[in-house]
């Protein structure tokens, strides 16, 4: 599916921003693979001559929705312990934000390169989407210590998220906004 010229703003109501961890360590038997929702997110695709992608979320809306492994229950009091020290010693409140410094368009599949802040820092991230069926869908795996984040360990650092760790995006393909009825004017408008 080709994109119209427009831009195409994404969000929560029509799609989800999903961050999956992984566990590692000697303990890690122990632990759980998680699946945790951006709950606050904003996402816009500009599709035309200078096609452009940004992306905010809000760090303090990050909820565990789905643990695997494990020895023991991961009930609703650890889901929320654990979106607890994301908010508090992970991410710290900070702003997640993705710009884009180059965009192709290629049909049915977009390439970007741009830079990503997440916990204070910016650094470089490269996206490849699919649009297919009336959705957009995509992939990127963050290595934390490219932003300098320590991941988070506990049991002494024998149980810890291991380092990579894997963002998706599904969302519905929104009708396009077109500068004219989003009242913005172009600079050849006068």
């Amino acid at each position: 599916m080709a994109l119209e010229p427009g831009t195409y703003v994404f969000g929560p109501g029509d799609g989800t921003l999903t961050v999956h961890t992984a566990k590692g360590g000697v303990a890690a038997k122990a632990g759980h693979d998680l699946e945790i929702e951006v709950t606050r997110w904003r996402g816009t695709l500009e599709a035309g001559e200078r096609p452009s992608i940004a992306v905010t979320a809000d760090a303090r809306s990050l909820r565990v929705r789905k643990a695997s492994g494990g020895m023991a229950p991961f009930g609703d009091d650890e889901k929320r312990a654990v979106s607890q020290t994301i908010d508090d010693e992970v991410l710290k409140r900070t702003p997640i934000e993705y710009r884009s410094t180059r965009v192709d368009l290629d049909g049915d599949t977009v390439h970007a390169q741009g830079e990503l802040e997440l916990s204070g820092v910016r650094a470089p991230l490269a996206l490849d989407l699919t649009i297919a069926d009336g959705r957009l869908r995509g992939r990127a795996r963050i290595k934390q210590t490219d932003w300098r984040m320590k991941p988070y360990s506990t049991l002494f650092g024998t149980l810890k998220v291991a380092d990579v760790v894997e963002v998706s995006i599904d969302a519905a393909v929104p009708p396009v906004q077109h500068p004219e009825a989003t009242g913005t004017r172009s600079r050849d408008d006068g």
